[in-house]
């Protein structure tokens, strides 16, 4: 990969610090709509400032991501380079390809902002554009998923996060731009929750309480860890930047976590949910894959801010 250029234009906020609080938005482009559709796009960064200059201890970011299936539709050729359909798995479980053609990824320090800013969003796009995935994610304690486990310990910082998310060299027309892939996952809170800390562990390939990554000689290949850790024809270890959020209703017994992936290649991310969904030579599938269950999956190109507040036409 080569190194994004100082020349690039302003990437979106995804290198921001982890927040309290995301609202994730899973939009349906209507047929016709795509100009106000552009249009609202247009309008997002003034829409931000609008409720983040009120409180700018908030943190407020909004970070936009565009599907494959709705790209050419709205800004015509060329695309991304790596920007497709997300491609369903089918091994021992199974992860599904869903609909969605505009991701909105809000974060705050306070629910409240996240809420706000996409009550003006949805508003701006009704008609246009429908909601077909709503989650709200809060942090949970030290930032734990609801298995209880620390969740983002090794996303990388600094200038190796944006060497990690940021496209460069590899795709100029498109520099400064990222891919997401975002999933629902549903957990098994009983079947989870039957077993010992050491099983869990074992699963997580890390120790709960002390957030501490197994060694080597001890991690099993079917763990969490194991399966993702993805390196180059150098063995150098390949990163991405994970926003993952709790989620849930109580009142339905409902408990999941979102997971949110940004990489400059989005084959990355693939990789890893191969790993963990097909296997691997020393393991059939993602141990916690049995606990928790995919039920959404979609992956998206994040333009540049320059890029969304004039967007071009097809």
């Amino acid at each position: 990969m080569g190194s994004p250029t100082t020349s690039s234009p302003e990437p979106q906020a995804i290198l921001t610090p982890l927040t309290e609080a995301s609202i994730f938005l899973t939009f349906v482009v209507e047929p016709g709509a795509e100009d106000a559709v552009r249009d609202v796009l247009a309008d997002v960064s003034g829409l931000k400032r609008s409720v983040g200059f009120r409180l700018p201890e908030g943190a407020l970011t909004c970070v936009v991501g565009v599907g494959a299936a709705v790209w050419d539709r709205l800004f015509g050729t060329p695309r991304p380079a790596g920007l497709h359909e997300f491609r369903a798995l089918d091994g021992d479980h199974h992860a599904p390809s869903t609909p969605g053609d505009l991701h909105v990824h809000l974060r705050a320090r306070r629910l409240d902002m996240c809420f706000e800013l996409a009550q003006l969003l949805t508003t701006r796009l009704r008609g246009h554009a429908r909601i077909v995935d709503e989650v709200h994610g809060f942090r949970f304690f030290d930032e734990r998923d609801l298995l209880g486990f620390v969740d983002g310990t090794e996303n990388p910082d600094g200038a190796a996060a944006a060497r990690a998310v940021l496209v460069g060299d590899e795709d100029p027309g498109f520099a400064g731009g990222s891919y997401v892939v975002t999933q629902k996952y549903l957990h098994d809170m009983a079947g989870w929750n039957a077993l010992s800390t050491e099983e869990q562990e074992n699963a997580i390939g890390r120790t709960k309480l002390q957030d501490i990554e197994m060694p080597e000689d001890r991690k099993p290949p079917d763990s969490h860890i194991a399966l993702n850790v993805i390196e180059d024809d150098k063995g150098q270890q390949l990163q991405i930047l994970r926003f993952n959020m709790p989620f849930g209703h109580v009142g339905t017994d409902e408990y999941g976590t979102y997971f949110v992936g940004y990489a400059h290649d989005p084959a990355v991310i693939e990789k890893m949910l191969e790993n963990m969904f097909l296997g691997t030579a020393d393991a059939h599938h993602d141990r916690i894959l049995d606990f928790s269950t995919a039920t959404t999956g979609n992956l998206y190109f994040v333009p540049t801010a320059d890029f969304l507040d004039d967007p071009p036409s097809p």
